[in-house]
């Protein structure tokens, strides 16, 4: 297999100006994943290295984004897996006593969006953050989960779908 030429085995300057050159996109993505900025910086440190000791996997330059974001992605996955063992989660019981009239905020309206994105499947998550978080198109998603695009629509609309009945649910929880 030939080796890419763009970024040789030892320049790691190169490798991280290539990064850096998708910063922005980078700490959206990470931020719609992980609500803080100081883990979003985090999963970038990590993707990077990861992506660093995985060079040699990348056989084409034009696919380097959808590389990078496809690794960071993975470590926003991990990250929330390691939030899930080690944060207890609130009891539901005492939500169900807050009443509805509490939870009117714009800040509250988007943790409960969080909250029930984390509901939804986790392939349809990925397309509903990438899609509506971070401005990406459907074919864009798809070089980056490397999917057809068929499927990342049909993904979009079960997790519209899904996140739908969670809202409706929600509403009609609040409303008794």
């Amino acid at each position: 297999m030939e080796q890419m030429n763009w970024i040789h085995v030892h320049d790691e300057s190169a490798f991280i100006h290539s990064v850096m050159e998708h910063q922005d996109t980078l700490l959206s993505i990470a931020y719609s994943y992980l609500r803080n900025r100081q883990d979003a910086l985090e999963a970038i440190q990590e993707m990077t290295c990861r992506a660093w000791i995985k060079r040699r996997s990348l056989n084409n330059e034009k696919a380097f984004k959808s590389w990078i974001i496809r690794i960071l992605i993975y470590v926003c996955i991990d990250e929330q897996r390691r939030r899930k063992r080690t944060i207890p989660q609130p009891d539901e019981r005492l939500e169900k006593n807050i009443p509805a009239s509490w939870m009117i905020s714009a800040q509250d309206n988007r943790i409960a969006m969080q909250s029930l994105l984390l509901k939804i499947k986790p392939k349809y998550r990925h397309v509903l953050l990438l899609k509506y978080y971070n401005d990406m198109t459907l074919t864009g998603i798809a070089s980056i989960l490397g999917k057809p695009e068929g499927t990342i629509k049909t993904w979009q609309h079960k997790g519209l779908e899904q996140l739908r009945k969670l809202m409706k649910n929600r509403r009609d929880w609040h409303d008794n």
